[in-house]
């Protein structure tokens, strides 16, 4: 752990104020679940990612949609790339998500494009240092919260996403929501 020299006192209702620059470097938002650690006299706040505590059953689902679909498949939550199978997957897997993709999870809608028919490629991470050509984008929501994201990447020149494919990603994200209604 770093320590950021701040403090800051706990008022009468047990509350602490995170500090602004904290939740802005954390992508902290109101209202963000925090997971709370203890150990000995430390406390930890962790950000709760759910999509992350199915960690095993996300990465067979982006290995299943992978195989099916012959194209990169990622599997995101609100933070960064949890998951990814299929050609290219170390240049995505752990890294931050671009503000691009935050706002289509923000607007819970999928989004689809192809560089071919002129239209914009959202880049999945910060850094995308190998943008694709054609890709679909489907949010993971879940009680009207969106938890992620299952996105699929392709990389050939003049490449399409067929809408079979289209339908597999949706179908997952589907899937992936469904491990958290009750």
């Amino acid at each position: 752990m770093k320590a950021t020299g701040i403090v800051r006192r706990i008022d009468e209702l047990g509350r602490v104020v995170i500090p602004k620059e904290i939740r802005s470097t954390l992508r902290l938002k109101s209202g963000d679940p925090l997971e709370i650690y203890t150990d000995r006299d430390e406390l930890m706040l962790k950000k709760y990612s759910p999509i992350a505590s199915i960690g095993q059953f996300s990465q067979g689902a982006a290995k299943s949609l992978s195989d099916l679909s012959g194209l990169l498949a990622v599997i995101c939550d609100t933070d960064e790339v949890i998951c990814a199978s299929g050609s290219g997957k170390r240049e995505v897997a752990g890294k931050t998500i671009s503000k691009q993709l935050d706002e289509i999870l923000l607007a819970r809608k999928s989004y689809v494009a192809s560089a071919v028919e002129g239209q914009n490629i959202v880049p999945v991470t910060e850094d995308d240092a190998r943008p694709a050509t054609a890709q679909v984008i489907v949010p993971i929501v879940s009680g009207g919260d969106c938890l992620g994201a299952v996105a699929l990447l392709a990389y050939g020149e003049g490449a399409k996403i067929e809408r079979g494919a289209h339908d597999l990603a949706a179908l997952s994200a589907a899937i992936l929501a469904g491990q958290f209604e009750f």
